[in-house]
């Protein structure tokens, strides 16, 4: 048993050697182990076992060692031999070594220089590198201090944004590049403080400076169409710190300086330089508005401006389309078309929309119009009142000559006269024509620079010359015929002044054709319709005539002393008929100095001749009738009778006369036929035909009414009155009397008859 565990033993402890042997020296300890973790005492037997193990491998090396012997012998013979050489040549190569050191410590020096100065190459290009990183940075700060020193604020907070931004992020880790980060903030402030005091003193500059600034626009765009603004102003204008800030505060300032700006004065309308200056700020303001707009970004934009303009522009209507109201003077009105025109060109110059502002000036237009219309109302009536309404007349040929200049008048009878000689008009003619050629200049004047073509223009002209004759002259003549100063005379003269004027309005289309070189022909072209008011005028003459000879012949009835209740007549006519028939006979001798020297003329001048003459007689003959029939009078003898027919012979004789030529036959006696057979009848005393005859169309007395005839007869029934007709009846023969009554009978039943049948 003992035997068996020996062997086992003695098979391990091999085994184990083996894989010492043939094992890692790192992975030995676990083999060790297990001897120890053997049979007791096992680690003995293994030294043991290990121990013969050395002695054989020690055998086996001394073997080797013996067999080899004999060779290392030889190869240390070998060496010693060697040995001497070796030595000589350490001594040539520490030589050499020496002499090379020697030789290449000078190389070493140069080449140690080389390695500085490559190295020192390297830190300066470094340096350089570095500088050209920083050297911007602090270029850019260097220029930064020098816009703030000459406050330069815009461009100075522009190179902030680029210090910031651009430059300093790529220096950052120097400390120099955080002192300027940590300071920019600073400064920023201080720029935004002092440009928000810069911006409010600007904003007082440009709106004390405004008028100055649109002046000196308005009077380059005048002469150039074209301006620059001051650089200064676009300068200052840049000033700004915070965008927002500034942009909101400008904007809110701004809006309340342009109200201030659109505010006019009360008393804008009263002179040219109200305007003038009311203009000169609005321009001022938005030219200054305009350049801000280009010169700066961000400050105003294009429809702020905008938005601003139209709020300006439609409170600048307003104001102009009420204080033009206010103008009486054409001149004023003109010098405001004007500024109005170099407004709205120098604004349109810059961008601004200005079609309302001439759309305005045609409402101003018809305003200039009106106040053109008062002061030739003025012009006229200041020439109707000086004329002497008497024919011009010409001494010499210049002044015939001077006359035919400023009007156009063209006579060949008048013309073959020989000096001196008389025009058929008065001095108001030519006068008149010449100061209707002022207004069309005067009108004109207005329609230029309003951008309208010669077929507009010449329609404006037309137009407002068509008012100028059928309102201004029109009312002019109307009033100038009804003023108690004007007589026959003068009437008969405005009468021929109108005729001639009237043929001038061909010569005044002829003018208005020249100015705009629009020919009458072209369609849509407005014609001169004013002759119509010459021949209203000549017809309220005409009708002035006609009223005026009634007044007159009534101031001459109103003289007339009948003695109604007379016994037998004076055995002439009365005075007072004598007195109108002269003053009858005379007026119309005026007459003949009506225009007769051609065919139109003449008959112009016998209709009117006629008809006053036949207008005359039939209100004599109706006043007459009056008189005779007037209710106050009660009695009226045969006498009186009689001395009333001796008056009406005299107007018949006047009739009869032809004081008038032209009338047919007796035309102008039949004026006085109602007279002539009423007083036939009481003359006469013919009842018996008129009862006879009435109602047959050959009747004797068919111009006798019956009521007529019964008034008549009742003023001079007897009524106890001694020099009644009636009274010598009674004496002579009673039957008389009671045909008398029967007369008044018949007569009331052929009145009661004719009110029953009416």
């Amino acid at each position: 048993m003992a035997e068996n565990e020996t062997l086992e033993s003695i098979t391990e402890h091999e085994r184990i050697l083996q894989e010492i042997e043939s094992t890692d020296t790192a992975c030995v300890g676990p083999t060790l182990r297990s001897v120890y973790d053997d049979q007791p005492n096992a680690h003995k037997r293994f030294m043991e076992k290990l121990d013969a193990r050395i002695r054989n491998h020690d055998r086996e090396i001394e073997k080797m060692c013996n067999f080899h012997h004999q060779g290392f012998v030889d190869a240390i013979t070998e060496l010693l031999k060697v040995r001497a050489d070796a030595e000589k040549l350490m001594g040539q190569v520490t030589d050499t070594n020496q002499r090379l050191q020697e030789a290449g410590r000078e190389v070493t020096t140069q080449t140690e220089e080389v390695i500085r100065c490559r190295i020192q190459q390297r830190n300066m290009a470094t340096t350089v590198e570095k500088l050209q990183l920083c050297i911007p940075v602090l270029e850019m700060y260097s220029k930064l201090k020098e816009q703030l020193e000459f406050k330069r604020y815009y461009a100075a907070l522009k190179t902030m944004e680029q210090l910031e931004n651009v430059y300093i992020p790529r220096v950052s880790h120097y400390r120099f590049c955080q002192i300027m980060a940590e300071t920019l903030p600073k400064l920023r402030e201080e720029i935004k403080d002092v440009s928000m005091s810069d911006l409010k003193d600007f904003l007082e500059s440009i709106r004390k400076h405004s008028d100055k600034i649109g002046e000196t626009a308005m009077a380059q765009w005048a002469k150039a169409g074209t301006l620059l603004v001051a650089s200064t102003t676009g300068e200052r204008s840049e000033e700004r710190g915070d965008r927002e800030t500034f942009e909101n505060y400008y904007r809110k300032q701004r809006k309340k300086q342009a109200r201030l700006v659109l505010q006019p004065q009360s008393n804008m309308h009263e002179t040219v330089e109200g305007y003038r200056k009311y203009f000169n700020q609005i321009v001022g303001f938005f030219v200054v508005e305009d350049h801000i707009l280009h010169a700066t970004q961000g400050l105003v934009t294009r429809a702020f401006t905008d938005e601003l303009w139209n709020m300006a522009l439609s409170k600048i209507i307003a104001v102009l389309r009420t204080h033009s109201s206010y103008c009486t003077d054409p001149d004023l009105v003109l010098e405001l078309k004007n500024m109005i025109v170099i407004f709205a060109d120098t604004l349109q110059g810059y961008g601004f929309t200005v079609n309302r502002l001439f759309d305005l000036l045609f409402e101003i237009r018809d305003q200039y119009n009106e106040t053109l219309l008062k002061k030739w109302a003025q012009v006229f009536r200041s020439i109707f009142d000086q004329d002497n309404y008497s024919p011009i007349p010409a001494e010499t040929e210049e002044e015939y000559k001077s006359i035919v200049c400023r009007f156009p008048f063209h006579d060949a009878e008048i013309e073959k006269q020989a000096f001196p000689k008389k025009l058929p008009m008065s001095h108001s003619v030519p006068q008149i024509y010449t100061q209707v050629k002022e207004f069309i200049y005067a009108s004109l004047k207005f329609s230029e620079s309003l951008h309208r073509s010669s077929t507009e223009i010449d329609d404006m002209l037309r137009k407002s010359t068509n008012l100028l004759l059928t309102r201004t002259l029109s009312g002019c003549l109307q009033n100038l015929i009804k003023k108690p100063h004007i007589g026959l005379t003068e009437l008969v003269q405005i009468i021929i002044n109108t005729t001639h004027l009237e043929q001038a309005c061909k010569y005044l289309e002829e003018f208005i054709t020249n100015i705009t070189n629009v020919s009458p022909e072209t369609i849509h072209t407005t014609r001169l319709y004013g002759l119509a008011t010459f021949k209203d005028a000549r017809h309220a003459a005409e009708g002035e005539i006609y009223t005026k000879l009634n007044q007159k012949i009534d101031e001459f009835i109103q003289l007339a002393d009948y003695e109604w209740g007379m016994s037998e007549s004076d055995g002439r006519a009365s005075g007072y008929l004598m007195d109108l028939i002269n003053f009858l006979r005379s007026t119309f001798q005026v007459f003949t100095h009506l225009p007769n020297n051609n065919n139109d003329h003449a008959a112009m001048s016998g209709k009117v001749a006629q008809t006053a003459c036949m207008s005359a007689c039939k209100h004599l003959a109706s006043s007459l009738m009056q008189m005779l029939l007037d209710p106050d009078l009660k009695q009226i003898s045969l006498g009186a009778i009689q001395q009333f027919n001796l008056d009406v012979i005299q107007c018949e004789l006047f009739a009869s006369s032809e004081p008038v030529p032209g009338f047919q036959g007796d035309t102008l006696q039949l004026a006085f036929i109602d007279l002539r057979q009423l007083l036939d009848l009481f003359m006469v005393w013919d009842w018996s035909t008129y009862l006879a005859d009435y109602g047959q169309p050959s009747s004797k007395y068919l111009r006798v009414n019956p009521s007529t005839a019964l008034a008549l007869l009742e003023k001079m029934k007897d009524t106890s009155k001694k020099n009644n007709i009636f009274s010598q009846f009674r004496k002579n023969d009673r039957d008389k009397q009671r045909l008398i009554e029967t007369v008044v009978k018949q007569l009331r039943s052929l009145v009661n008859g004719m009110s029953q049948h009416s």
